[in-house]
């Protein structure tokens, strides 16, 4: 019996990254749905029947994908919020910890400051604590990744499924949008960061590592594959880590349970 063809949900506004995914999901078979997340929500809970036949994956911000992911059966994975700040400092060359933004209001000296998992604080150098988004704007518990500034020559995006490197490429160069191959170094680095922190994160995820001007390498962060950028890693793969990383949630392994957003 033929198996019924899976489905990718996407927004009606496609990055270059999201469009290459598309493309590469159409050749592979799938079924792509694009529309508003209001849409995809009112469609799926109108009739249960709306996408009936085979997995249902998507590819999307957090915004989007957390009104659409519950209504679909969909199990998003993620790094735990506080990965980044419980890697050895040989991996992040710099200090990080994790705490909730009313703490980091306390701050008196510039930091790196951004959210674990999503974009709701921006993710910029801040000259102090006072400027950050007040608790007019913020829940003061809101988790916050907080760090040294470190500057980056280069920078790579490592596709991770199952433990390894499965595609990567460069993003940027001094800070700016730069796609190019993956580096010999930056694969090897990588390998070390999941030889020594892989079990402590999903089956499926991306993780950005990059080099400073001394030619130190270093884990930037650990993003959600469903809502990362490929650029100009194999789409084919990196089409595999995100079905993994937003599929059905009756899929799920005993291991990734412990991820999902």
């Amino acid at each position: 019996m033929t198996r019924p063809p899976r489905t990718l949900v996407l927004p009606p506004r496609l990055t270059s990254s999201a469009r290459t995914l598309r493309a590469t999901a159409l050749r592979r078979g799938l079924r792509i749905v694009e529309a508003t997340a209001s849409a995809v929500a009112a469609s799926a809970s109108a009739s249960a029947s709306a996408l009936e036949g085979g997995a249902v994956h998507l590819h999307a911000g957090p915004s989007f994908a957390d009104v659409v992911a519950p209504t679909l059966g969909i199990a998003l994975l993620e790094a735990p919020a506080d990965w980044l700040a419980l890697l050895p400092r040989a991996l992040t060359r710099r200090d990080v910890r994790a705490m909730p933004i009313g703490d980091a209001y306390r701050l008196r000296r510039p930091a790196f400051v951004k959210s674990p998992n999503d974009k709701s604080i921006s993710a910029l150098v801040y000259a102090d604590g006072s400027r950050l988004p007040g608790p007019d704007a913020v829940d003061p518990a809101t988790v916050v990744l907080v760090s040294d500034v470190m500057t980056f020559a280069v920078e790579y995006r490592l596709h991770v499924l199952d433990g390894a490197v499965r595609t990567a490429g460069q993003y940027a160069e001094a800070g700016r949008l730069r796609l190019g191959p993956p580096d010999g170094d930056a694969l090897a680095f990588g390998r070390d960061v999941l030889a020594a922190a892989g079990a402590s994160l999903p089956s499926a995820i991306v993780v950005d590592v990059g080099r400073d001007e001394e030619g130190r390498w270093a884990v930037i962060e650990a993003n959600a594959a469903w809502a990362s950028g490929c650029y100009l890693a194999d789409p084919e793969r990196a089409l595999d880590t995100v079905l993994r990383a937003a599929g059905p949630a009756a899929d799920l392994s005993p291991h990734d349970r412990a991820f999902v957003r």
